[in-house]
């Protein structure tokens, strides 16, 4: 029997495997299916990890190994190479590795199987079906890891913050980079990465523009690119057409959730993950999430934050700690696309961080927190606020004690 078994070796994983010790839990399993830990982190050799945990700044593989030194001081048990099969509401784990397959009980499941990227199938780009067309994240396993440049003349479609570092990292390797291409009105990147690996290297960005063809037989020849109308559509008359061999995917990741809705987990249709309360624990008792199975983040930090929570939280549940039977909602108003938590348990313990995106750009503006009755119970002012970058404020336990029924959070542009 484990205290907690933690599925996922990564930065949510490994941080709240430490979470789970340093709270005093003994029996602390972590399952990874990859040959080593760190997840992600072991391919993005690019700086930009680590500020705001470590204060400093580190890559990805360095970022990891901080955690994976500090884990070895501890005994906390890794397993390898092991993939889970299943996961039960009574936190029953099936796992088959090395030694073959494993049936493991735990008194409490954190669950930080991060997420994946999605892919041209996705998304239904026409066109023939050449070799040449990778999601960013496998071109840049293949190049960091690999060592195989995937392509010299490239196009990227997706603005998300993997595409954009890899029209860097192609770029300092040799390949041209012709065009990053966004269907969207603004990029889904964080805004220093658009001007560090777009706007240093003078790639151009194409907002509201998106492929409409691929052509080439045994490899990528041309990509097809056209701008959309309001309504996403393909403006005849506009196409561009670019000479490349190689076009990569960067349109959006998907939290990797099979596990989480095989133990009849509540999930979030605006996130793709869990909803959770504000100690990250899921609709079934005693399981909790965080990290990019949860929500997908911008900062590996901010994940590693989360999952210290979801590891503090799951020692509290195995010692019994119990909370308020009485739950408030959270909702997403005016131009917020979601939020995490969506739960609180009422009255709340201590004051709660409450992650969200919001669904355009905003320029000055406010984010307000009302009750089910319009009662303002915070205010935060903002210069600016992009969907790329996920936004956090702190709700005071003092002014969430006086709300009266479920809370609404909104963004509001300042005239």
């Amino acid at each position: 029997m484990y205290d907690v078994i933690i599925i996922g070796g990564g930065p949510a994983g490994l941080a709240s495997g430490l979470a789970c010790w340093k709270a005093g839990l003994k029996k602390v399993l972590i399952v990874e299916r990859d040959q080593e830990l760190g997840g992600i982190l072991n391919q993005c050799v690019h700086s930009g990890f680590g500020v705001g945990i470590f204060k400093e700044e580190l890559t990805g593989p360095e970022f990891a190994q901080k955690f994976i030194d500090e884990l070895r001081e501890t005994d906390v048990e890794v397993m390898l190479n092991s993939m889970v099969l299943s996961l039960n509401e009574d936190k029953s784990v099936e796992v088959i590795g090395p030694d073959g397959y494993k049936k493991l009980q735990a008194k409490a499941v954190i669950l930080a199987m991060g997420c994946r990227e999605r892919t041209r199938g996705a998304i239904s780009i026409p066109g023939s079906r050449p070799a040449g067309v990778f999601t960013a994240g496998l071109a840049q396993k293949y190049l960091n890891m690999d060592g195989y440049l995937v392509g010299k003349r490239v196009v990227i479609l997706g603005s998300g913050d993997i595409g954009l570092i890899m029209a860097r990292r192609m770029t300092l390797e040799g390949a041209k980079v012709l065009a990053c291409v966004e269907l969207m009105p603004y990029s889904g990147g964080l805004p220093r990465n658009i001007q560090q690996c777009l706007k240093d290297f003078d790639i151009p960005l194409y907002l509201n523009h998106t492929v409409v063809d691929i052509k080439g037989k045994d490899r990528v020849e041309q990509v097809v690119v056209a701008e959309v109308d309001k309504n996403r559509r393909p403006i005849e008359g506009t196409e561009i057409v670019y000479d490349c061999d190689t076009l990569l995917l960067s349109v959006g990741l998907l939290p990797e959730n099979e596990l989480t809705k095989q133990a009849n987990i509540k999930l979030d249709p605006r996130t793709k993950g869990a909803i959770v309360f504000e100690n990250m624990e899921t609709s079934v008792e005693g399981i909790f999430a965080c990290g990019n199975v949860l929500h997908v983040h911008d900062l590996a930090d901010n994940v590693a934050k989360e999952a210290e929570k979801a590891g503090e939280a799951a020692a509290e549940y195995i010692r019994g700690n119990s909370r308020s039977d009485k739950v408030v909602e959270i909702h997403n108003g005016n131009g917020v696309s979601y939020t995490v938590p969506q739960h609180i348990h009422y009255p709340a313990t201590n004051n709660i961080d409450v992650l969200f995106r919001v669904n355009k750009v905003f320029g000055k503006s406010v984010i307000e927190v009302v009750d089910a009755k319009e009662n303002l119970i915070a205010k935060f002012k903002r210069e600016f606020i992009v969907p790329g970058e996920m936004e956090k404020i702190v709700l005071p336990k003092v002014l969430l004690d006086k709300a009266e029924g479920d809370i609404t959070i909104m963004a509001k542009e300042v005239v």
